[in-house]
């Protein structure tokens, strides 16, 4: 089962200077939730930008990776 640290690992070294916070919804290995701030995301929509961090982990989204709930911004659009 994957651990949150690796996630968030696997998410910072795909998109250079981005942060992640990654957390393990139910305990169970498998229920993510992420919030990554990205110089990358500049001009994608929300759902380019939330293809390009599934598409990290392709095909362990579903499988290992049974679900993995995004928020994602740019440096600029940080949320207070």
């Amino acid at each position: 089962m994957p651990r949150p640290e690796e996630l968030q690992h696997r998410i910072e070294e795909a998109l250079p200077g981005a942060r992640a916070q990654v957390q393990d919804l139910t305990g169970g290995g498998d229920h993510f939730r992420a919030e990554i701030v990205s110089d990358c995301f500049d001009g994608l929509s929300r759902i380019e930008q939330h293809q390009l961090v599934y598409s990290i982990f392709g095909a362990e989204i579903g499988g290992p990776i049974h679900a993995l709930s995004l928020k994602t911004s740019t440096p600029e659009r940080t949320p207070s």
